[in-house]
């Protein structure tokens, strides 16, 4: 390897951050989305492949400093700054849940044009790119044998999509949660189902025994997760109380414990969720 190469190496490793044994978390700028990597022994998990192809192949590019192993992609779930990038993998093995690769392929032309017209100076990169969904799907669980170690893809139920997944790496108990867990603000509700998050999040209380990755900003804690439970816990309870007292999202607005404008698209879809609209 010349000096060049070894610079660009170190440059790139510092990067990667190794939380648990070959465990690795990747913070990108755009779209503050956190990535990550699971290396075995014949194989390695890329969770999320961020927001375009192109983004997906300098993520593929990245990679390949720490492993030459096989690689098999991970969706957390459908929203385009996790999925976008997949073509970038082809032909491995991509797997998420049925209702990810469904909404891929219903919705992602739709999203496409949105990013364009949303950032214009993009547009080409957005609009051209060939949007692909997860090759192998599941349901509710899922084991990937990586050699000398597995790792689990769990359904744990509705929150922040209808398709949420998380990573659980058993032998270290490290878990990657997608945006069931958001750091790096307060949740994002537009297709959430804010009655169902807290039995989610409760759900995955039981395997965070270690690091937990969100898809957004930096690794936290159990009592994080905890904290941001009570949090919704508090929404879900507030929507049903006002909506059974007669009132309406709006007057529930002034006691949710979220900002004002985020509030209001959760609990818009709290009280859909309790008409049985969602």
């Amino acid at each position: 390897m010349n000096s060049y190469s070894s610079a660009s190496s170190a440059r790139m490793s510092r990067q990667w951050r190794e939380v648990a044994d070959r465990v690795y978390v990747r913070r990108y700028i755009d779209f503050d989305v956190t990535v990550g990597l699971v290396v075995g022994d014949d194989a390695a998990v890329v969770v999320d492949t961020r927001a375009s192809e192109r983004q997906g192949r300098e993520l593929a590019s990245e990679i390949r400093w720490i492993t030459n192993n096989r690689l098999i992609v991970a969706n957390t779930h459908h929203h385009y700054d996790h999925s976008f990038g997949n073509a970038a993998f082809l032909p491995s093995e991509m797997w998420g849940h049925e209702q990810c690769a469904a909404r891929l392929r219903s919705d992602s032309r739709t999203t496409q044009y949105a990013l364009a017209a949303a950032m214009p100076e993009f547009a080409y990169e957005y609009t051209e790119m060939h949007v692909t969904a997860p090759t192998k799907t599941f349901r509710d669980r899922v084991e990937l044998d990586l050699g000398d170690r597995k790792v689990e893809l769990a359904h744990f139920g509705r929150g922040h999509t209808d398709n949420d997944v998380v990573v659980v790496v058993p032998d270290v108990h490290a878990v990657f949660a997608g945006d069931l867990v958001e750091q790096g603000g307060p949740p994002s509700f537009e297709d959430s189902y804010p009655m169902d998050w807290p039995g989610t999040l409760t759900r995955l209380l039981e395997v965070a025994q270690g690091p937990v990755i969100p898809g957004h900003g930096d690794i936290v804690s159990r009592s994080f997760i905890e904290g941001q439970l009570a949090d919704l816990g508090a929404l879900a309870s507030l929507a049903r109380r006002v909506r059974f007292e007669g009132g309406s999202a709006n007057d529930a607005l002034p006691l949710a414990p979220f900002p004002v404008s985020v509030a209001r698209v959760a609990l818009v879809r709290a009280f859909a969720q309790l008409a049985g609209e969602l």
